[in-house]
């Protein structure tokens, strides 16, 4: 099963893709004999993969990471690059390449000081690879001074780095940083695509996963949480419930405080599993002695550490928050359906009765306005605005309408 199979609907960015692997090859193999690099070439060292959230930005990159060092004998046989099994293409798809760099935002920015090392090691050879690789997930996160790093890194790349930039759109990236990038714009994948992919690749029985499917409207990692993760349709459940539950001032503040709740709860198992293992590998790396006691002037190495986690799981329970408004946006969305008798799909169909009551007993401007007062509290959150505040703004406009 090949590095592509799992980028759902995006078939003709695969093939743009697969071609320009296929020159990356080609460039290769001609600087290893001392010839002259082929003339035309699909590939380059810079690429910009945009689309909305659930479309796979990040997995399309990767795939394209794993298909560039791809170490497959077939491809001189005319065989697609990124086979999915050779040792290049798997430990790029679980992230250990030795040239595969992955930064993410660990708090609301890519901070400067986060960038300086992994600009500093684009100038350098491949290790093991073929190729130098950095893969940025959220490009739109970068601040001007990080940002003016990276730029500069694309202006003057090494002749075997290949930069990918992860974001949303093409506004969210510098008019200097985009113009030196190929643009890949990637798509929402349809419903029953997703549904087909959770079928064929998680095994989840087709009725499971075409609720799930719906209920994300084409969002391929939440989709694949939703139909795997028990706890997760809870989550989504609660969120569910909320506008049922906004009647008084009092039911709208406990609806606020249990929303909050949860997302940190989700955050905490999130971070627990992960923070565990990354500080039990900076100890080793350290030469912890045993028992756990550090050698001198690693404390502050340790401190550094602590102070990413911690802004990381703010993060983590912000991005948690941001799924439940989404999910509560999409159930809103539904009313106004019903409302206005249009006959799209509805994506919560398990909550229909609590849909048709609330279509019935209010009007389509009360629900735009709560349209609106989700974004706002989004658009609050986004300003660093203590979550429970916000959250209880929005509650308190929702049973306004």
């Amino acid at each position: 099963m090949t590095v592509w199979d799992d980028l759902v609907g995006q078939e003709k960015v695969s093939e743009q893709l697969i071609a320009a692997a296929r020159d990356a090859d080609a460039f290769v193999t001609a600087a290893a004999s001392g010839a002259a690099p082929p003339e035309a070439s699909k590939m380059t060292h810079a690429w910009l993969f945009t689309g909305p959230p659930g479309a796979g930005r990040s997995q399309t990159a990767r795939a394209f990471a794993a298909a560039l060092q791809c170490v497959s004998p077939d491809r001189a046989l005319g065989g697609v690059p990124g086979c999915g099994f050779c040792d290049g293409c798997h430990t790029a798809l679980v992230g250990t390449h030795a040239d595969i760099t992955t930064v993410a935002a660990v708090g609301s920015q890519i901070l400067a000081e986060d960038m300086r090392d992994t600009v500093r090691k684009s100038y350098t050879s491949p290790a093991t690879g073929r190729w130098q690789v950095i893969l940025v997930e959220d490009a739109e996160r970068l601040n001007e001074k990080s940002a003016n790093a990276v730029l500069k890194a694309v202006e003057e790349p090494a002749p075997r780095t290949v930069w990918m930039l992860c974001a949303p759109s093409l506004e969210d990236v510098l008019p200097t940083i985009r113009s030196r990038c190929r643009h890949l714009n990637l798509r929402t994948p349809s419903v029953d695509a997703v549904a087909d992919m959770l079928v064929r690749r998680e095994g989840i029985e087709p009725a499971v996963a075409a609720a799930a499917a719906r209920a994300t409207q084409g969002h391929v990692d939440r989709a694949r949480r939703l139909a795997t993760d028990p706890a997760a349709r809870e989550r989504r459940a609660t969120v569910l419930k909320v506008p049922l539950r906004v009647d008084d001032v009092g039911g709208c503040l406990r609806a606020a405080q249990e929303l909050v709740d949860t997302a940190a709860e989700d955050a905490k198992q999130l971070a627990e599993e992960r923070d565990g293992k990354e500080t039990e590998e900076l100890k080793a790396a350290l030469g912890a002695a045993q028992g756990g006691r550090m050698p001198r002037g690693t404390a502050g190495v340790m401190k550094d550490l602590e102070d990413k986690q911690k802004r990381r799981r703010t993060r983590t329970q912000r991005d948690s928050l941001d799924l439940a408004l989404t999910d509560l946006t999409a159930f809103y969305r539904d009313v106004l359906a019903l409302q206005l008798g249009s006959r799209i799909a509805i994506a919560n169909a398990d909550a229909e009765d609590a849909l048709e009551r609330l279509a019935r007993g209010s009007r389509p401007e009360s629900t735009l306005r709560r349209i609106d007062a989700i974004a706002a509290c989004r658009d609050a959150l986004d300003r660093n605005v203590a979550p429970l505040l916000a959250v209880e703004a929005m509650t308190l406009a929702l049973r306004a309408g």
